[in-house]
């Protein structure tokens, strides 16, 4: 083992690549994936989302993708260890980026827990959570403006929309406090224009 291994090993540091890991972080129709894609031009980074790894994994009938499929067609939850598998791909794409932005992901404790350990193995880790707060009226309003166009039924019906809103209060909201108790979670307003929002997560990721 190496001196600043060995240094590691004894003080418990975390080494880092100087990349910058950021956790976008919000419900359905708070803006994530807009901003995350103004962030990914402005600071080199690249953008992370489930959606985008599912659909990549699944179009080139990868061995994942085979996998997910497996699950998909029976109507079964996609198991976190597959979806951790297909973020370690995408990260392993880019070793020489400037950082990631998680966009919508984690969704739960467990997938924090497995983004921190996958993170770690590469000495790295989340560098800062960044929330964007908007109240559930906002959403609704959002997200059916988006439904006309959008083509997404999940879009164009409020009850489905508040019961998406209520899912996300209960099953992903709690990933903020993990964070938190790492000192890593932070909260901006996410309503204004575009520009607005832009120029406060700009300020924070600067800073980090």
């Amino acid at each position: 083992m190496g001196f600043i291994k060995i240094i590691k090993s004894i003080l418990g540091i975390r080494m880092k690549k100087g990349r910058k890991n950021v956790i976008l972080f919000g419900p359905p129709g708070s803006g994530k994936g807009t901003q995350a894609k103004q962030l990914e031009k402005k600071f080199g980074l690249i953008q992370v989302s489930t959606g985008d790894l599912f659909r990549y994994e699944l179009g080139n009938n990868t061995p994942l993708g085979q996998k997910a499929r497996s699950y998909m067609d029976k109507g079964q939850l996609v198991p976190d260890e597959i979806t951790i598998g297909m973020l370690k791909n995408k990260i392993d794409q880019y070793p020489d980026c400037g950082g990631f932005i998680f966009d919508g992901f984690p969704r739960t404790i467990p997938q924090a827990e497995a983004l921190d350990n996958l993170l770690s193995d590469g000495e790295e880790q989340v560098d800062q959570l960044i929330s964007l707060k908007v109240d559930d009226d906002e959403i609704v309003r959002r997200l059916l403006e988006r439904g006309k166009t959008s083509g997404r039924a999940d879009d164009a019906n409020e009850e489905v929309i508040r019961k998406r809103i209520e899912v996300y209060k209960a099953e992903t909201a709690p990933v903020y406090a993990y964070y938190d108790k790492k000192s890593l979670s932070v909260e901006i307003e996410g309503i204004g224009s575009i520009e607005e929002i832009n120029d406060r997560l700009n300020a924070l990721i600067d800073s980090i």
